[in-house]
Order: structure tokens, then C-alpha cells, then sequence
């Protein structure tokens, strides 16, 4: 079974006039998980190690190279790219 990045939900979908909704479940694959979503879940503080693994496998599997700065670092960046 491909690998899930959250747990399974149920959406409602109206129907016609006078009809009940049905209820669909919607399914969360990482695979079709955005990149940027990914990329927001590794950095942040709050991630769960194992989904933050798999999140870095699916990017790297996607051909994603990621760089990786410390927080001194990347607002160093920010002042340069500012003027």
C-alpha cells in the first residue's frame, strides 16, 4: 500500500434537491501531497520524526535537493538579499 502522509477523512457531497449527501472518503497519500506542503512540514518544529522521514523521502524520490542553513545563517541571507 503507498505510503499516507495523514489519517483518512470523510467529505460530504451534496447532492440533488432533496437527496441525502454522500459521504466520500478521502484518501492522503503522500505521493499527491504538494511540494511545498512537504517542504513546510520538515521545517517545522512541531513534526513528528517519522512523517518528517518520509516527507524527505518522497522529496528526495521527487529529485528535490534541498540546502540546509541554521536560523543565524538563513537571516544572514535575508540582510544580504535585502540590501
Amino acid at each position: 500500500m503507498p505510503t499516507k502522509f495523514k489519517k483518512d477523512g470523510i467529505e460530504f457531497i451534496r447532492g440533488e434537491r432533496g437527496t441525502k449527501p454522500k459521504q466520500v472518503v478521502k484518501k492522503y497519500f503522500i505521493k499527491n501531497t504538494p511540494k511545498a506542503e512537504l517542504i513546510q512540514y520538515v521545517n517545522d518544529q512541531k513534526s513528528q520524526p517519522k512523517r518528517r522521514v518520509k516527507c524527505l523521502n518522497e522529496l528526495t524520490r521527487r529529485g528535490v535537493k534541498l540546502d540546509w542553513f541554521t536560523e543565524g545563517e538563513m537571516k544572514a541571507k535575508m540582510e544580504l538579499a535585502n540590501g
